[in-house]
């Protein structure tokens, strides 16, 4: 059991509109794991997170693709006057303590480094880090097919 498999059965809940369940699902959530993902969220298939899930924050209105692995205390959100959080492509790994902030676009096939900023657009196949992030490195698509295994 682990934050993810939690928020896949609230928003279960939630699309048949028993919310009584939905909250304990998400009260669970934050005593358990310390992780805040509202069941508004769209969560793509084979999302993994490290630690079970331990401090992670996603917005509601985050977007995540399929096959992205987080870190433990990952927080993708907003920024403090926006309301649009980011969208996240395909083959993304979210190292630990990286913050993905505001209305911006993660492409598929980037590595997001530990304890980033990513405050603006990510372009596909790429390495970020820093603070704010800055893309470090365009990479070769193969290299996320050592990947594929994991996800098996």
């Amino acid at each position: 059991m682990c934050a993810i498999t939690i928020y896949r059965v609230s928003k279960f809940f939630y699309l048949y509109k028993i919310y009584p369940l939905v909250w304990v699902l998400k009260f669970i959530n934050l005593v358990v794991f310390s992780s805040v993902i509202p069941p508004q969220a769209k969560i793509g298939r084979n999302v993994m997170v490290a630690y079970r899930g331990i401090g992670v924050v996603i917005h509601k209105n985050a977007v995540i693709g399929n096959k992205v692995s987080i870190g433990q205390g990952v927080t993708i959100g907003r920024k403090v006057k926006q309301n649009e959080a980011p969208l996240i492509g395909n083959n993304v790994y979210i190292a630990t303590g990286a913050k993905v902030l505001g209305n911006i676009v993660i492409g598929s096939n980037v590595i997001i480094a530990a304890n980033s900023v990513v405050i603006n657009d990510v372009p596909s196949n790429s390495i970020v880090g820093g603070i704010p992030a800055k893309v470090i490195k365009s990479i070769d698509v193969d290299v996320f097919s050592i990947m594929d295994g994991i996800y098996d």
